[in-house]
């Protein structure tokens, strides 16, 4: 039975005519191809990546080598990482502001982003992006951006695009549950249905919008997926805390997209491990919720689980563990050392050429 049939038969995604949801999406329930060895390591060497480089991020922010706001992906790497593990070179990529892990998944330079975040020349935007504004046309990482929501009507943009011109391949976008209570959300999903675009919505649950909880600023209870039947949208929810189960997860959306020529959605519960931004004190949150989702922490629950089917080593996990922490200290060497943009600058990249 292939991945598809059997997660059709739990009936763990919604199409048009199913009004029940039954389970997540997880490890128990995920029938994910067999991986090999070096396809594991890679998983969770980016997860690592992603996480260092925000310890290294909010380090650098305290010092006052990064300014502005910060927004700090720790936590959610798993969403992140089995998400763009599954797109292909042809597929485009658009996200919100707490966006370096996704750049990171995708394979955008490290130290390039590491001096963006600096304000640095040598930076992916030469320093005029920032933290919430990473972008990257080469790996058709179509931008971070800052206002909440702004990002839906572009990817959807992108979509049409895509159809327009008959391309190969999808655009996703990132969006986080604060995104849902914007009129552009609905007013996006409504469009991307009419038009049938080739476009998986992806939204990350991580339960709070700032400072505000889920349960106290939405009606309809926790899940936004089956709300999805109102624009006869297929959906899926997921772990997002297990990157083998998003990964399929995304898998089988590419899939339908492509086959059946209309959106997918896909809600992924998460868990940010850090305050909105670096500023916030977390006064929101218990310390008992926090507990729980550490348990499921991917960058320690992931390699142990391969240590245990004997995939890999403790050995080898710790040199990979060595080798992204070098490569993390020489990109926050390369942004130190880089040189400041001139003053000039800011009168360069206004227009298209």
């Amino acid at each position: 039975m292939t991945s598809k049939q059997k997660i059709e038969k739990n009936k763990s995604f919604h199409d048009n005519d199913s009004k029940k949801s039954t389970k997540t999406l997880n490890s128990s329930n995920s029938t994910t191809r067999s991986l090999g060895k070096n396809e594991h390591l890679e998983l969770f060497r980016k997860m690592y990546l992603i996480r260092q480089f925000e310890n290294a991020c909010g380090q650098n922010y305290a010092n006052g080598n990064i300014r502005g706001f910060l927004h700090l992906y720790s936590g959610q790497e798993a969403t992140g990482v089995g998400s763009l593990s599954s797109l292909k070179d042809s597929d485009y990529i658009v996200t919100h502001y707490r966006d370096h892990g996704h750049a990171l998944a995708r394979g955008i330079d490290v130290n390039r982003s590491m001096a963006e975040l600096f304000g640095k020349k040598t930076g992916l935007s030469k320093g005029k992006g920032g933290s919430m504004h990473l972008f990257d046309a080469s790996k058709k990482f179509m931008g971070g951006h800052a206002i909440v929501g702004g990002q839906l009507p572009l990817a959807a943009g992108l979509a049409l695009s895509q159809q327009y011109d008959k391309k190969d391949g999808i655009t996703i976008c990132f969006f986080g549950d604060g995104s849902t209570n914007q009129g552009i959300y609905h007013e996006t999903l409504n469009l991307a249905a009419v038009w049938n675009l080739p476009i998986l919505f992806f939204l990350e649950n991580n339960m709070y919008g700032m400072g505000s909880s889920i349960e106290r600023v939405r009606a309809g209870g926790l899940d936004f997926f089956p709300a999805m039947n109102t624009y006869e949208i297929p959906s899926m929810e997921v772990d997002g805390m297990d990157v083998l189960a998003v990964r399929e997860a995304t898998e089988i959306a590419r899939e339908k997209i492509l086959k059946e020529k209309k959106p997918f959605f896909i809600e992924s519960k998460t868990f940010r491990f850090v305050g909105h931004s670096y500023a916030d004190g977390q006064k929101y949150r218990n310390q008992d919720e926090v507990i729980k989702w550490e348990q499921k922490d991917p960058i320690i629950v992931y390699p142990n689980k391969l240590i245990d089917m004997k995939i890999t080593t403790n050995d080898e996990i710790n040199n990979i563990k060595t080798e992204v922490d070098n490569v993390i200290n020489d990109a926050v060497k390369f942004a130190n050392e880089s040189e400041e943009p001139s003053l000039n600058e800011i009168f360069t990249d206004i227009l298209a050429e």
